[in-house]
Order: C-alpha cells, then sequence, then structure tokens
C-alpha cells in the first residue's frame, strides 16, 4: 500500500503488526486437541510481573525532555500496559476478550507518540523513512523487530515482528537456548508458539516493505527512499550475512547499505556513546520495557531517533556493503569503531 502522511489516528489501521513488549507473563499450555499444523495460541492471564515503568513516571520524565515524548493518554487512571507478542506477530485471538485487552496494550503508537511541535523543528531528510531494526541472536538470529518511523513528521508508522526459529541446531540446544534467552521476560512460550524459519521471515518482510512500496523484488534493487537503521554495525555487517550463510539464502539487496546511529550521535552531539542505554540516559529518555528483548530495543531506538530528528539532527547512510566484493565502506570519517 502507498504510504500518505496522515493523522496518527487514522494510521492505526495501517498496521496489522504494531508492537511493544509483553513482560513476565504467563501464558496457558496448548489445548491438547489442538493440531500442529494450527496452534490455539494461548495468551496471558493476569498481570505481567514486572512492567517496569508506570505511565504516572512515564509522564514525569517526558515533561522534563521537552517536546519529543509526550505522556500516554490516561496516565492518572492505569498504569503502563505491555504489548501483547502474539498481538505484534498477526496471532492474538482475543481482541475481543475484555479481560486481555485491559491487560495488554495493542497500540505501539502509545509508546511513540509525537508533539506536534517537536515535528517542527525537523530538519529535512534525505529520506522518508527509517526502518529502526534491532536482531536478537549471537549463536543464530532468534527475533527480527522492525519500526519505521516517518523521517519528516517523526511518527510512528508502522512495524514488523516476528521470532526466528534457528535452523542448524538440535531442539534441545533450541530449547537451552531460548530459556535462557526468553525465560527472563516470561515470554519463552510466546517464542516457541510463533517462531519460524529466518528465511520465512524474509519473505514475509519482503512482502511488508513492499507492501509500503519501499522495496521492489528485483535483481540489486534496495530501498527506496528508506533506510535501516541499527544501533552499530553487527546488525548488517555481521550477523545478518552469517544468518544468511547458515540458511543457505543469498544475501538480499536491501540489506547492503544502513545508518549506524552510534556514527550519528557521534558526530551531531560531538560525544561518544556506547549503546543504546548510553544514548537514552544522556538524553535523558526513559526506557519501555526490557533492554534485550528485541522488539523493545527497537522501539527504545526509535524513540532516540525521534529525540535526534527534533533537535535538528540530519540521519543519513553510514555504511555501505559492495556486492561485488562484499567489504563495507565506512562513509563517516568520525565514527565509532
Amino acid at each position: 500500500m502507498a504510504l500518505a502522511r496522515v493523522s496518527s489516528s487514522s494510521r492505526l489501521s495501517v498496521s496489522s503488526f504494531t508492537t511493544s513488549s509483553m513482560l513476565h507473563s504467563f501464558l496457558r499450555p496448548f489445548s491438547t486437541s489442538s493440531s500442529i499444523s494450527a496452534p490455539r495460541f494461548s495468551h496471558p492471564r493476569s498481570f505481567p510481573t514486572d512492567v517496569g515503568l508506570s505511565q504516572d513516571s512515564f509522564a514525569s520524565t517526558a515533561r522534563e525532555e521537552g517536546d519529543v515524548i509526550e505522556a500516554p493518554r490516561s496516565t492518572s487512571r492505569r498504569p503502563w500496559k505491555p504489548m501483547c507478542l502474539y498481538y505484534t506477530q498477526g496471532k492474538c485471538t482475543m481482541m475481543d476478550d475484555t479481560f486481555h485487552l485491559e491487560k495488554f496494550n495493542h497500540n505501539l503508537m502509545m509508546d511513540l507518540p509525537v508533539n506536534a511541535s517537536a515535528a517542527d523543528k525537523v530538519k529535512p531528510q534525505k529520506l522518508d523513512y527509517f526502518l529502526v531494526l534491532d536482531l536478537e541472536g549471537k549463536v543464530e538470529i532468534l527475533e527480527f523487530p522492525v519500526v519505521m518511523i516517518d523521517a519528516h513528521s517523526m511518527e510512528f508508522v508502522d512495524s514488523f515482528h516476528r521470532f526466528v526459529r534457528p535452523t542448524a541446531m538440535s531442539e534441545q540446544r533450541i530449547r537451552e537456548y531460548i530459556d535462557g534467552k526468553y525465560g527472563k521476560f516470561g515470554v519463552d512460550r510466546v517464542w516457541h508458539d510463533t517462531a519460524i524459519p529466518f528465511g520465512e521471515v524474509l519473505q514475509e518482510f519482503e512482502d511488508w516493505i513492499g507492501g509500503h512500496e519501499l522495496w521492489k523484488q528485483k535483481q540489486g534493487e534496495s530501498l527506496n527512499s528508506a533506510a535501516f537503521i541499527t544501533c552499530g554495525n553487527w546488525d548488517l555487517k555481521t550477523k545478518v550475512p552469517e544468518q544468511c550463510k547458515v540458511s543457505k539464502l543469498k544475501l538480499p539487496s536491501y540489506f547492503m547499505e544502513w545508518i549506524n546511529l552510534k556514527d550519528i550521535y557521534l558526530n551531531f552531539y560531538n560525544r561518544r556513546a556506547t549503546g543504546m542505554m548510553t544514548m537514552m540516559r544522556e538524553l535523558q529518555i526513559p526506557t519501555v520495557g526490557s533492554h534485550h528483548l528485541g522488539i523493545d530495543d527497537a522501539k527504545n531506538i526509535a524513540r532516540i531517533v525521534q529525540r535526534m530528528l527534533a533537535d535538528g539532527a540530519m540521519i543519513q547512510i553510514t555504511a555501505k556493503r559492495h556486492s561485488a566484493t562484499n567489504d563495507v565502506e565506512f562513509l563517516f570519517k568520525n565514527r565509532i569503531r
């Protein structure tokens, strides 16, 4: 679908995979009668044990920041709610369940609001859209989250989120890997319920960026007036190419260039930041969700992008991969090495 710059309320219909996080949730097992090919996804039925940040504290910190972040609505009536991770992947079956809707958020825009006066400060950008990507998984990719931000209005546009099932591990190793990675967040069950192989994730992602007219399935085609933003070079310089080799896939053309937000941060503010948490602390942006849960990290990086745009930063490509040699060229003289 073509993207039109419309109001935030009308954009709610654009995203069928709006994202955030579900923290320490308790999940019912599958029904014993459900089939393997078409499982009935179970959902959390209680409050999470660690929601991290109430709306009241969010509002208080946001007021200290200035124009970028607005307090979510109804700050005095209820606490901040974690995101339903089944919903982020288009698999929530409880949208008519009042109890579930009261406990979990289904609207990522609640965590990425923009004040109109902040958007007025944004400088003209060379790109129209930023795709904030933050992969999880050191051995193989376990999570592929993307948050799409309008480069001119700073507004949240859409999101794509998939849990990724490793292809070169035994089932026992996968269980150990997931228990260690996602068990601490209480989302290991949703990972097991929804994870799909990396090749299928890329097919669905290509449908998503194609639907937004950001990419055409042609040999060597790059993104159309959009670019990935990552917090470091690891995601696209190292991990995606490694995963493509493991999954026996050719590296897609849309992964050939990206924006390392650390380099933009260094050149704009004239100070180094070792990572996302350092940037958020220095910019006095409160974190939302759990650090190292990919969709939450992508969301928090997107909030840094919003803030930098409001501060007047020009956000542009920092690295390119040459397909002929596979060498990466870094475009900024001053960069994080």
